[in-house]
């Protein structure tokens, strides 16, 4: 289904409530809070936030939409590109990643929707399956279950951003991998956003200034596609990847702390 207008809500109230959260990270106005679902498959929600003194509400949203600006800024990914679109605020899009060595990369394909909402903007996504893009062999296919974005106006150029994530890795992880998600790469990509978003004006200014679907929907140059060509990816039905006894590797390690002492 394509989320409705209480979909939004809920998604809203969730990045907002602090309540079964536990705080993990606090400092440079960032915040990570982490909630365990299931301990033993590593499957766990994670919130961040960050306050933008110098950033307007529709830079951030321009930036987290902009799938060619993405791929210049954005250093985890591998391959992303837009498949169709379902209406005039929801689409069909892949997204490849690198994970922390020695972990292997995941990939989705996610069914992705916006909203403007007063001074608010939402983008948040779910997993779904299209025939024509099954797993690929190098790498394990992870499901969101509920990912996105909420993006607050506080003044005229300041904002805050949240970013809530509930995702299926598809495998044990060992606990390092959820300790470094929350205390170094979280924070470090709430960082990486902030710098692409003081880049983002100059940059589009000289690559399609005027080009902003995300805006405005008759720019887009994708085919519609029908919701019948599209499933729910439920977890049960990929392959679950034992990872749980991998070790982080050194060059992880060195960059982790070359990265905290920068800071």
């Amino acid at each position: 289904m394509i989320p409705d207008d209480r979909a939004f809500s809920r998604f809203s109230h969730e990045c907002q409530s602090e309540e079964g959260w536990n705080l993990t990270y606090n400092k440079n106005n960032i915040s990570v809070w982490i909630q365990v679902l299931e301990e033993e498959k590593s499957l766990h929600k994670i919130k961040c936030r960050m306050l933008c003194k110098d950033i307007t509400a529709e830079t951030m949203y321009d930036v987290l939409h902009d799938i060619e600006y993405r791929r210049k800024w954005d250093a985890n990914v591998i391959e992303t590109f837009d498949i169709g679109k379902l209406t005039v605020n929801a689409d069909v899009g892949y997204y490849s990643w690198k994970c922390p060595k020695p972990l292997k990369n995941r990939d989705v394909i996610t069914l992705r929707s916006w909203l403007p909402m007063g001074n608010d903007y939402i983008i948040m996504n779910y997993s779904v399956k299209h025939a024509k893009y099954p797993p690929k062999k190098d790498l394990v296919r992870a499901v969101s279950i509920q990912t996105g974005y909420l993006i607050q106006r506080t003044g005229p150029t300041s904002c805050t951003l949240t970013y809530l994530a509930q995702v299926d890795p598809k495998g044990s992880l060992p606990k390092w991998v959820v300790n470094k998600s929350s205390q170094f790469l979280a924070p470090k990509a709430m960082k990486r956003i902030s710098k692409a978003c003081l880049r983002y004006p100059e940059w589009k200014q000289k690559h399609s200034p005027g080009f902003k679907p995300w805006l405005f929907p008759e720019q887009n140059p994708l085919s519609n596609i029908p919701l019948s060509e599209l499933s729910i990816q439920h977890a049960e039905s990929l392959e679950n990847i034992d990872e749980s006894s991998l070790s982080e590797s050194k060059d992880e390690r060195a960059e982790h702390s070359d990265d905290e002492g920068n800071n």
